[in-house]
């Protein structure tokens, strides 16, 4: 792996230099600088608006309950042809453009998951959109009364409502004590 990565590193600047000079001999120089920043401003603009449409649908995914595996990979490939994109090239643009393109990243979807490469463990997700732990939605179609909370309580007792109770913590003021009432445990509202 480190040896891809060291030739990749070094033959895609050589592969762009070398389409840099047939393209200059063909255009010339003004236009072929011309070409490469052209490549990125609409590549930018592209990217801009399949981003926007990505995030929208995995929201719409998230909001049915589903789990946005498409969404996640088409924003990955996106972040990867942006940068491609960026780079200055033609080589690089021209990747860049092919995974900016929907039937090239549902393709390569499909041949990742093809080959086994790629694997989506799900728990399940409940439906609702942006109330993730369903609260008000009522009973879960399964029976249960909805999300579990974890917590600690503590039993207070049958006392009465209005009925004031002492601190809990010495030096705390009550509902009905003042500060220096709590200090020396005391209260003149208390009977």
């Amino acid at each position: 792996m480190p040896f891809l990565l060291l030739l990749a590193f070094i033959g895609v600047p050589l592969l762009e230099i070398a389409v840099f000079i047939q393209v200059g001999d063909v255009v010339g120089l003004g236009w072929t600088l011309g070409l490469v920043i052209l490549t990125a401003v609409i590549g930018t603009m592209l990217l801009r608006a399949q981003g926007v449409a990505t995030l929208n649908r995995a929201r719409a995914s998230l909001g049915r309950g589903e789990v946005p595996m498409r969404e996640v990979f088409d924003g990955a490939c996106l972040l990867v042809g942006g940068a491609l994109l960026l780079t200055p090239g033609f080589v690089t643009d021209s990747l860049g453009f092919l995974l900016l393109l929907p039937p090239v990243r549902a393709f390569a979807l499909d041949r990742l998951k093809q080959s086994g490469r790629l694997h989506v463990h799900t728990t399940g997700m409940p439906p609702g959109g942006d109330d993730p732990f369903g609260a008000g939605r009522g009973p879960t179609p399964g029976g249960g009364r909805g999300p579990v909370i974890d917590g600690e309580y503590e039993d207070l007792g049958d006392g009465d409502v209005g009925e004031p109770r002492p601190s809990r913590w010495s030096g705390v003021a009550g509902p009905n004590e003042s500060p220096d009432e709590a200090q020396d445990g005391r209260s003149d509202d208390r009977s």
